[in-house]
């Protein structure tokens, strides 16, 4: 009998699938000088701006190697670096104008994605799979908003 695969291989599986057809589809609509990496740090930026450090920490990758991702795409326009209203020595990095389409683009592929999983599994299955890993993501995810 064959091993089975542990279960956090197959949510990587489907999360990197569902990465890759996002990013892939933000290229496509003309941000092509997007790399992956870059992507993933973006992807972690709040709506109200988030600290390097925070980015840094959430991405799993040194703050240098996060400022130099933040760098590039600060350069090219799609972030920006702005004064953090509840500390006058921070910044925050946010999502500068130039960068909201593709931040649009991004959410239609993921409801695209959710359409068709539940297809696949069907309404009763993507519940509860939604469910099952909301909860599962109380005890996992330490960068969650209480709620």
């Amino acid at each position: 009998m064959a091993e089975q695969l542990h279960v956090a291989v197959l949510m990587f599986v489907a999360y990197r699938s569902a990465e890759n057809r996002i990013v892939e589809a933000v290229r496509a609509a003309g941000f092509a000088d997007v790399t992956l990496a870059q992507a993933r740090i973006a992807a972690r930026i709040g709506p109200d701006g988030t600290r390097l450090g925070e980015l840094a920490e959430q991405a799993q990758v040194a703050k240098q190697t996060a400022t130099a991702l933040v760098d590039r795409l600060e350069r090219a326009g799609y972030v920006e670096r702005v004064p953090d209203p509840a500390d006058g020595r921070a910044r925050l990095v946010r999502i500068a104008p130039k960068a909201q389409r593709a931040v649009q683009i991004a959410r239609a592929v993921e409801a695209e994605i959710d359409a068709e999983w539940t297809r696949h599994l069907g309404a009763r299955k993507m519940a509860h799979l939604r469910e099952a890993l909301t909860e599962l993501r109380t005890i996992t995810d330490p960068y969650r908003t209480p709620e």
